[in-house]
């Protein structure tokens, strides 16, 4: 689906505990076996593949996992990329490692990220940092959240003129 959709020159890598899934590898379709979670595996997917474009992230759904894969991949992404979170109903199971407002929740945290995407018009409550510099939105959608990462160097907001 994935390569009929971005094209038949598209490079597709699929990660997976699960050694069966080899056998869906083909043409510029390619599987590799390891935990999300094992940054070393990841550091070797990406001096294999190179950083991804696209990262669509439907692994274990547990929010320790969720949490160490974005962390590690997303600030190496080039701009002009993008990384899907699926599932995320269950930031609100217990035994994913969420909960409704815990902590823990990648939910919660991309909820501080929200926060840091509008830093420069927090007058000075939000400190910028590269997240807030490199990345152009978050979307949110039912069990879903997207970051698209660009340059961002400067955001601001158009000024109102006094009302009185």
């Amino acid at each position: 689906m994935f390569q009929r959709y971005f094209g038949p020159m598209a490079k597709i890598v699929g990660i997976d505990i699960d050694p069966n899934t080899k056998r869906h590898e083909e043409p510029g379709i390619f599987v590799r076996n390891g935990n999300q979670s094992d940054t070393g595996f990841l550091n070797s997917i990406i001096q294999e593949f190179g950083l991804p474009d696209v990262v669509l992230d439907d692994g274990s759904h547990n929010m320790s996992d969720l949490w160490t894969t974005f962390s590690h991949l997303y600030p190496q992404m080039a701009k002009n990329s993008v990384y899907f979170v699926e599932d995320l109903h269950t930031c609100y199971w217990e035994e994913y490692g969420g909960g409704a407002g815990k902590k823990e929740s990648f939910l919660e945290k991309t909820k501080i990220l929200v926060d840091e995407l509008h830093a420069d018009h927090s007058r000075g409550a939000v400190a910028s940092s590269r997240f807030s510099r490199e990345t152009f939105s978050i979307c949110i959608y039912d069990s879903v959240v997207v970051f698209e990462k660009g340059d961002v160097f400067r955001k601001e907001a158009p000024q109102r003129g006094d009302l009185a």
